[in-house]
């Protein structure tokens, strides 16, 4: 079984407290997925921060438009440098998301770290190579836009 890694990176004109405070609150991750996800918070999360242990349940359509259920649970907070997500169910044999954040003059340099693996051997191999490398690289592009309309006003970088 393949393991996948995915990273990307983005600098944002925001403080550090600001990058913690808008990525560690789940319900900012239905603004920054792609409608086409039909991403949606289960968990009510007002005003609740995020801890080791935390469960978060989600539900996502990632493959033709079919609702799928998403379960995380926050592995590692280091407030408010980083924090780690890993699924415990949905549609990856493994998914890991490291989020880190570092002060730079200016605002912070953001840096997404993500360790994957699909399910069914071989098929999810060949998925991957025709379908969810794409897909996922996607997902992180219409981040990068989104966030730029956000914290700097603009439509690309």
């Amino acid at each position: 079984m393949e393991t996948y890694f995915f990273n990307a990176e983005q600098f944002l004109p925001i403080t550090l407290n600001k990058a913690w405070e808008f990525f560690s609150d789940a319900e900012n991750l239905a603004v920054i997925t792609p409608p086409s996800l039909a991403f949606k918070v289960l968990t009510p999360l007002k005003d609740k921060e995020i801890y080791e242990g935390m469960l978060i349940d989600y539900k996502v359509s990632p493959l033709f438009k079919l609702p799928m259920h998403w379960q995380t649970q926050i592995a590692k907070v280091d407030k408010p440098f980083s924090f780690t997500d890993r699924q415990l169910k949905g549609p990856y044999k493994l998914w890991e998301h490291t989020h880190h954040f570092f002060e730079k003059e200016n605002g912070i340099l953001m840096k997404d770290k993500v360790k994957y693996q699909l399910p069914y051997g071989v098929i999810g191999e060949l998925a991957h190579s025709i379908l969810v490398r794409d897909k996922i690289e996607n997902i992180f592009a219409y981040r990068k836009q989104v966030l730029n309309q956000i914290f700097n006003g603009k439509n690309n970088n």
